[in-house]
């Protein structure tokens, strides 16, 4: 069975002219034209007989129209300054997350502590780097011709040195541990020889260890200054004079 075809319009078809519809068209377009003229000549014969009112009128009109220009003007310039402002604001938050990420990104500087203020571990030593680090304070802190002249033969004597108000500082170093004091022989041997064959001014005794008592009466009776290892770590970092601002040293009661 065929399927039965709808008729129509076939593509590319123009439809019928109708006739009613443009005599319909022509009689809406004089109807229009003839209201325009009639309002046209009320209007002219109003202006005729009432010219103030005319004028007036006019001069609302062009107000209005003026008026709506200037507030469709303003509308616009609101809106591209909104516009401004936001795209100002996008600018500088974008520029305080930029800021923000690159002080997060940034290292962190790490501030490097001075050579000289790092302990010093004189303990850790040989006598022979004891004596060296001993001469080398002595210098730092403007004492001349500083000499390291221990070992065998020194007669007590490790480091010679003139003070920076010219005495002559004879220095002997003991580089010992916690548990062996510096006793008053050992004091005394060096008394015995620091004034007599080393013509000391300053007699100094540094130990990486303490003092006994009767080692201290000793060297206080003889003049001698005695720096044990936290007098030498307050010198070391500048935390105490040098040992040779103690005093002159006193020569020793003979007998």
């Amino acid at each position: 069975m065929g399927i039965q075809m709808r008729r129509g319009v076939r593509e590319g078809h123009r439809p019928e002219f109708d006739v009613r519809r443009t005599a319909l068209g022509f009689v809406l377009l004089a109807l229009l034209v003839c209201g325009a003229g009639l309002a046209a000549r009320t209007v002219l014969e109003s202006a005729g007989r009432h010219p103030a009112i005319a004028v007036a009128s006019v001069v609302v009109l062009v107000a209005g129209a003026v008026a709506l220009l200037r507030r469709r003007r303003s509308r616009r310039a609101a809106a591209r300054a909104a516009a401004a402002a936001v795209e100002t604001a996008y600018e500088v938050v974008d520029a305080a997350l930029e800021e923000a990420s690159a002080a997060e990104a940034a290292p962190v500087p790490v501030a490097a502590v001075p050579e000289q203020a790092r302990p010093v571990d004189y303990a850790a030593m040989d006598p022979y780097d004891f004596e060296e680090a001993v001469a080398g304070l002595c210098r730092r802190d403007g004492c001349p011709d500083v000499e390291v002249v221990g070992g065998a033969g020194d007669l007590g004597a490790d480091v010679l040195a003139t003070t920076p108000d010219g005495r002559r500082l004879v220095v002997q170093c003991k580089r010992y541990t916690s548990d062996n004091k510096v006793g008053s022989q050992d004091l005394q041997r060096f008394g015995g020889t620091c004034y007599a064959v080393h013509e000391a001014e300053v007699a100094v005794v540094v130990t990486t260890g303490e003092f006994t008592e009767p080692a201290l009466d000793y060297a206080e009776q003889c003049g001698i200054v005695c720096v044990g290892l936290d007098e030498l770590t307050a010198w070391s970092e500048g935390a105490a004079a040098p040992p040779w601002y103690a005093g002159a040293a006193v020569q020793p009661a003979e007998g």
